[in-house]
């Protein structure tokens, strides 16, 4: 026989779940951040469909807390939880940013910017294409069921108020990050880079070769069609670089997670 009570434990432990969840919400990938076009009443109702689907499946283990105050550095607790989680998610979108910065700036439109809606910031016009590109290929892909998978596993290697912040951890996972962050980036960029510098090169040698032509007035316009012709070519290669950030996406989730449980 199905019982349908809901006691005062129960919501307490809603609570909790609710917690988390929304504040992955707010910074994943997608539906978080200021500008996206999520208002703030879809992501509350969206938190709260999928902390009732979840409380179920959430592991259920006695709180212990002698106040309000002991239950509300719980729910601090959770929200640093989903934070983290979501920022895990959230950063490695990023490199889009470095690589549209390189392209930009070997291809002579670094002095153009747009409005990233993503991240609430001015980036340059390749940056902001990069960044839609990946954001469609995460939706083409299904990474977003991923990014719900992972919260809701996440329940099952830190269980409510069961999170153990290790530093040195999280310190060899970020650094490990980083060093992948700028190499990804760069090879994202490394077509444009490669063609750009060589065309510089020749640029230079055709400056001193014949100085009576106004080499820096020819060179922005050859430049600009030649960055703008391999982003053409080049395309196609978008959809393996995406899977490559996916991937670390993923990665570094999983060692986010990893690094607050304390199984």
């Amino acid at each position: 026989m199905i019982s349908y009570t809901f006691t005062y434990e129960n919501l307490l432990h809603l609570l909790l779940v609710f917690a988390r969840i929304t504040a992955f919400v707010a910074v994943a990938p997608l539906i978080g951040g200021q500008n996206t076009g999520v208002t703030n009443t879809v992501k509350v109702g969206f938190s709260v469909l999928l902390s009732v689907l979840l409380v179920g499946t959430v592991p259920r283990e006695e709180l212990v807390y002698s106040s309000v105050a002991g239950y509300a550095v719980i729910v601090i607790k959770e929200v640093v939880c989903g934070l983290i989680i979501g920022f895990a998610a959230q950063i490695c979108l990023q490199v889009t940013a470095i690589a549209g910065q390189v392209v930009d700036m070997m291809s002579g439109l670094s002095m153009m910017t747009m409005f990233d809606p993503t991240t609430g910031s001015q980036v340059t016009i390749t940056g902001t294409i990069y960044s839609q590109v990946f954001m469609t290929m995460m939706i083409v892909s299904g990474m977003y069921r991923y990014l719900f998978m992972a919260l809701a596993d996440s329940y099952h290697w830190i269980p409510l108020n069961g999170i153990v912040l290790r530093e040195d951890s999280f310190v060899v996972t970020i650094t490990a990050f980083l060093r992948n962050f700028f190499v990804i980036g760069f090879r994202v960029a490394l077509p444009v880079f490669i063609v750009t510098f060589v065309l510089n090169i020749v640029l230079g040698v055709l400056a001193k070769v014949a100085p009576q032509m106004n080499m820096f007035a020819v060179g922005i316009q050859i430049k600009v069609l030649t960055g703008l012709g391999i982003l053409f070519m080049t395309a196609g290669m978008l959809g393996s670089a995406a899977d490559f950030i996916l991937r670390n996406m993923r990665t570094l989730m999983e060692q986010f997670i990893r690094a607050m449980s304390s199984v």
